[in-house]
Protein backbone atom coordinates (compact mmCIF):
# COMPACT_ATOMS: atom_id res chain seq x y z
CA UNK A 1 0.00 0.00 0.00
CA UNK A 2 1.74 3.30 -0.90
CA UNK A 3 2.01 5.41 2.13
CA UNK A 4 -0.42 8.88 2.77
CA UNK A 5 1.04 12.28 3.08
CA UNK A 6 0.51 12.02 6.69
CA UNK A 7 2.13 8.52 7.26
CA UNK A 8 5.05 10.39 5.57
CA UNK A 9 5.03 14.00 7.14
CA UNK A 10 2.60 13.26 10.16
CA UNK A 11 3.65 16.10 13.17
CA UNK A 12 5.91 17.53 10.93
CA UNK A 13 4.00 20.96 9.69
CA UNK A 14 5.04 23.13 12.49
CA UNK A 15 9.14 21.88 12.55
CA UNK A 16 9.21 22.19 8.36
CA UNK A 17 7.61 25.86 8.40
CA UNK A 18 9.74 26.67 11.51
CA UNK A 19 13.48 25.10 10.45
CA UNK A 20 13.03 24.33 6.27
CA UNK A 21 15.37 26.59 4.76
CA UNK A 22 13.37 28.88 2.84
CA UNK A 23 14.48 29.97 -1.03
CA UNK A 24 15.02 33.35 -0.34
CA UNK A 25 13.99 36.51 -1.56
CA UNK A 26 15.90 36.65 -5.13
CA UNK A 27 14.44 32.63 -6.02
CA UNK A 28 10.91 34.42 -5.26
CA UNK A 29 11.37 37.52 -6.78
CA UNK A 30 12.51 35.51 -9.91
CA UNK A 31 9.34 33.61 -10.19
CA UNK A 32 7.45 36.48 -9.63
CA UNK A 33 8.78 37.85 -12.32
CA UNK A 34 8.53 35.00 -14.12
CA UNK A 35 4.43 34.30 -13.75
CA UNK A 36 3.51 38.34 -13.61
CA UNK A 37 0.89 39.46 -11.77
CA UNK A 38 -2.43 38.51 -14.22
CA UNK A 39 -3.14 34.95 -13.65
CA UNK A 40 -3.43 31.97 -10.59
CA UNK A 41 -0.07 30.34 -9.70
CA UNK A 42 -0.83 26.66 -8.88
CA UNK A 43 1.40 25.57 -5.68
CA UNK A 44 1.24 22.22 -6.01
CA UNK A 45 2.37 20.45 -2.82
CA UNK A 46 2.55 23.33 -1.07
CA UNK A 47 3.55 22.29 2.19
CA UNK A 48 3.19 25.19 4.90
CA UNK A 49 3.36 27.76 2.34
CA UNK A 50 7.11 27.91 1.76
CA UNK A 51 6.61 29.22 -1.46
CA UNK A 52 2.67 30.16 -1.43
CA UNK A 53 3.16 32.95 1.10
CA UNK A 54 6.11 35.00 0.02
CA UNK A 55 4.80 34.62 -3.79
CA UNK A 56 1.44 35.49 -2.91
CA UNK A 57 3.09 39.35 -2.08
CA UNK A 58 4.20 39.85 -5.29
CA UNK A 59 1.46 37.91 -8.08
CA UNK A 60 -2.12 38.33 -8.60
CA UNK A 61 -3.11 34.75 -6.51
CA UNK A 62 -1.97 31.60 -5.60
CA UNK A 63 -3.85 28.35 -5.31
CA UNK A 64 -1.81 26.37 -2.61
CA UNK A 65 -3.00 22.83 -2.58
CA UNK A 66 -1.57 19.76 -1.06
CA UNK A 67 -2.75 16.31 0.78
CA UNK A 68 -1.63 16.42 4.00
CA UNK A 69 -4.46 18.66 6.38
CA UNK A 70 -1.85 19.64 8.73
CA UNK A 71 0.90 21.39 6.23
CA UNK A 72 -2.42 23.13 5.18
CA UNK A 73 -3.71 24.10 8.62
CA UNK A 74 -0.03 25.36 9.48
CA UNK A 75 0.19 27.78 6.31
CA UNK A 76 -3.36 29.23 6.70
CA UNK A 77 -1.91 30.23 10.57
CA UNK A 78 1.18 31.72 8.93
CA UNK A 79 -0.62 33.91 6.41
CA UNK A 80 -3.72 34.36 8.49
CA UNK A 81 -3.65 38.10 6.91
CA UNK A 82 -2.97 36.92 2.74
CA UNK A 83 -6.65 37.08 1.39
CA UNK A 84 -5.00 35.97 -1.95
CA UNK A 85 -3.88 32.46 -1.22
CA UNK A 86 -6.59 29.82 -1.79
CA UNK A 87 -5.72 26.38 0.77
CA UNK A 88 -7.48 23.65 -0.57
CA UNK A 89 -6.79 19.62 0.04
CA UNK A 90 -5.43 17.83 -3.14
CA UNK A 91 -2.43 16.24 -5.07
CA UNK A 92 -1.21 15.34 -8.13
CA UNK A 93 -3.46 12.81 -9.15
CA UNK A 94 -6.41 14.91 -8.51
CA UNK A 95 -5.40 18.59 -11.24
CA UNK A 96 -8.53 17.87 -13.32
CA UNK A 97 -10.45 18.85 -9.92
CA UNK A 98 -8.76 22.30 -9.03
CA UNK A 99 -9.85 25.67 -10.05
CA UNK A 100 -8.50 26.87 -13.36
CA UNK A 101 -4.93 28.29 -13.05
CA UNK A 102 -2.35 29.95 -15.61
CA UNK A 103 1.18 28.90 -13.98
CA UNK A 104 2.44 25.94 -11.63
CA UNK A 105 5.18 26.00 -9.16
CA UNK A 106 6.86 22.84 -7.48
CA UNK A 107 9.14 22.31 -4.69
CA UNK A 108 10.46 19.43 -2.72
CA UNK A 109 7.11 18.27 -3.76
CA UNK A 110 7.49 16.90 -7.15
CA UNK A 111 10.01 14.03 -6.29
CA UNK A 112 7.07 12.27 -4.43
CA UNK A 113 4.29 12.36 -8.17
CA UNK A 114 4.49 10.56 -11.18
CA UNK A 115 6.22 13.09 -12.79
CA UNK A 116 6.14 12.17 -16.61
CA UNK A 117 2.49 11.80 -15.78
CA UNK A 118 2.05 15.40 -14.31
CA UNK A 119 3.47 17.04 -16.92
CA UNK A 120 1.40 15.34 -19.32
CA UNK A 121 -1.69 16.79 -17.61
CA UNK A 122 -0.02 19.67 -17.18
CA UNK A 123 -0.23 20.45 -20.87
CA UNK A 124 -3.53 19.63 -21.00
CA UNK A 125 -4.45 22.25 -18.00
CA UNK A 126 -1.80 24.74 -18.43
CA UNK A 127 -2.80 27.71 -20.82
CA UNK A 128 -0.88 28.48 -24.28
CA UNK A 129 1.71 30.75 -21.89
CA UNK A 130 1.58 28.82 -18.91
CA UNK A 131 4.60 28.09 -17.38
CA UNK A 132 6.08 24.98 -15.04
CA UNK A 133 8.70 26.48 -12.53
CA UNK A 134 10.63 23.83 -10.05
CA UNK A 135 12.00 25.68 -6.62
CA UNK A 136 14.71 23.73 -4.36
CA UNK A 137 18.27 22.49 -3.47
CA UNK A 138 20.19 22.62 -6.85
CA UNK A 139 21.49 19.42 -7.72
CA UNK A 140 25.06 19.59 -6.90
CA UNK A 141 24.08 20.37 -3.17
CA UNK A 142 26.84 19.30 -0.62
CA UNK A 143 26.52 16.88 2.33
CA UNK A 144 24.99 18.98 5.15
CA UNK A 145 27.80 20.13 7.93
CA UNK A 146 26.06 17.99 10.55
CA UNK A 147 25.06 14.83 8.56
CA UNK A 148 27.92 12.22 9.64
CA UNK A 149 26.62 13.32 13.26
CA UNK A 150 22.80 12.53 12.86
CA UNK A 151 23.04 9.70 10.34
CA UNK A 152 24.64 7.97 13.40
CA UNK A 153 21.75 8.77 15.58
CA UNK A 154 18.91 8.08 12.33
CA UNK A 155 21.13 4.49 12.01
CA UNK A 156 20.89 3.88 15.62
CA UNK A 157 16.99 4.53 15.83
CA UNK A 158 16.37 2.26 12.14
CA UNK A 159 15.04 5.47 10.81
CA UNK A 160 17.65 6.71 7.74
CA UNK A 161 15.40 5.90 5.04
CA UNK A 162 11.73 5.35 4.87
CA UNK A 163 9.89 2.51 2.87
CA UNK A 164 7.94 4.89 0.06
CA UNK A 165 9.77 5.11 -2.70
CA UNK A 166 9.41 8.75 -4.70
CA UNK A 167 9.45 8.65 -8.48
CA UNK A 168 12.97 10.25 -8.21
CA UNK A 169 14.37 7.30 -6.38
CA UNK A 170 12.27 4.94 -8.57
CA UNK A 171 14.04 5.78 -11.77
CA UNK A 172 17.23 7.80 -10.48
CA UNK A 173 16.32 10.74 -13.27
CA UNK A 174 16.82 14.23 -12.54
CA UNK A 175 13.88 16.72 -12.51
CA UNK A 176 15.65 18.79 -15.25
CA UNK A 177 16.03 15.38 -17.44
CA UNK A 178 12.24 14.60 -16.98
CA UNK A 179 11.44 18.14 -18.35
CA UNK A 180 13.58 17.83 -20.91
CA UNK A 181 11.59 14.77 -22.29
CA UNK A 182 8.33 16.68 -21.41
CA UNK A 183 6.18 19.25 -23.28
CA UNK A 184 7.51 21.71 -21.18
CA UNK A 185 11.21 20.92 -22.74
CA UNK A 186 12.80 25.02 -23.24
CA UNK A 187 14.71 24.90 -19.83
CA UNK A 188 16.17 27.75 -17.86
CA UNK A 189 17.90 27.69 -14.65
CA UNK A 190 19.44 30.07 -12.49
CA UNK A 191 21.19 29.36 -9.22
CA UNK A 192 20.82 31.58 -6.07
CA UNK A 193 22.95 31.30 -2.85
CA UNK A 194 22.21 32.99 0.37
CA UNK A 195 24.31 31.59 4.07
CA UNK A 196 22.65 30.61 7.70
CA UNK A 197 23.56 29.64 10.70
CA UNK A 198 21.72 26.30 12.11
CA UNK A 199 22.33 25.83 15.86
CA UNK A 200 21.02 22.44 17.88
CA UNK A 201 17.81 23.17 18.28
CA UNK A 202 17.54 24.01 14.71
CA UNK A 203 19.38 21.13 13.34
CA UNK A 204 17.45 18.84 15.45
CA UNK A 205 13.84 20.15 14.28
CA UNK A 206 14.91 20.06 11.05
CA UNK A 207 15.38 16.37 11.30
CA UNK A 208 11.77 16.32 12.75
CA UNK A 209 10.58 18.18 9.74
CA UNK A 210 11.65 15.20 7.24
CA UNK A 211 9.22 11.93 6.23
CA UNK A 212 11.57 9.29 7.64
CA UNK A 213 11.84 11.21 10.98
CA UNK A 214 8.79 12.90 10.99
CA UNK A 215 7.22 12.58 14.79
CA UNK A 216 4.55 10.56 13.56
CA UNK A 217 7.46 8.00 12.20
CA UNK A 218 9.42 8.09 15.80
CA UNK A 219 6.20 7.77 17.34
CA UNK A 220 7.04 7.61 21.60
CA UNK A 221 10.87 7.28 20.53
CA UNK A 222 10.76 11.35 19.81
CA UNK A 223 12.06 12.44 22.85
CA UNK A 224 14.82 9.65 22.77
CA UNK A 225 15.65 10.77 19.68
CA UNK A 226 16.13 14.31 20.19
CA UNK A 227 18.18 13.86 23.17
CA UNK A 228 20.51 11.32 21.57
CA UNK A 229 21.10 13.66 18.54
CA UNK A 230 21.33 16.88 21.00
CA UNK A 231 24.25 14.43 22.22
CA UNK A 232 25.55 13.43 19.18
CA UNK A 233 25.52 16.75 17.87
CA UNK A 234 27.47 18.50 20.42
CA UNK A 235 29.70 15.95 19.87
CA UNK A 236 30.35 16.35 16.86
CA UNK A 237 30.45 20.10 17.32
CA UNK A 238 31.10 21.30 20.95
CA UNK A 239 29.92 25.31 19.92
CA UNK A 240 26.65 23.92 18.62
CA UNK A 241 26.34 26.25 15.37
CA UNK A 242 26.99 25.36 11.80
CA UNK A 243 26.93 27.66 8.74
CA UNK A 244 25.44 26.06 5.90
CA UNK A 245 25.64 28.11 2.54
CA UNK A 246 22.10 27.18 0.92
CA UNK A 247 22.10 26.98 -3.29
CA UNK A 248 18.45 27.35 -4.33
CA UNK A 249 17.88 26.42 -8.17
CA UNK A 250 14.80 28.07 -9.87
CA UNK A 251 14.06 25.85 -12.79
CA UNK A 252 11.42 27.42 -15.62
CA UNK A 253 10.10 25.48 -18.46
CA UNK A 254 7.46 26.26 -21.06
CA UNK A 255 6.82 24.55 -24.39
CA UNK A 256 8.92 25.08 -26.72
CA UNK A 257 8.49 28.01 -29.16
CA UNK A 258 6.90 27.44 -32.42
Amino acid sequence: MVPSMTDLFGGAAPYYAKYRAGHGDPAIEHLAMTFGDDGTVLDLGCGPGTVAIPLARRVRDVLAVDPDAEMLAEGRRLAARAGNIRWLSGDSTRLGELPAFDHVVMGRSFHWMDRRAVLLELDELLPAHGVVALVGPSRAGEELPWEPAMRRVRDAFGVNTFTATSSYQATGEHHDDVLAASPFSELDATLYEYRQVYDVEAVIGLQLSYSYTAPARLGERVGAFTEAARRALLAHNPLGTWEQVTVTEVLIARRPRG
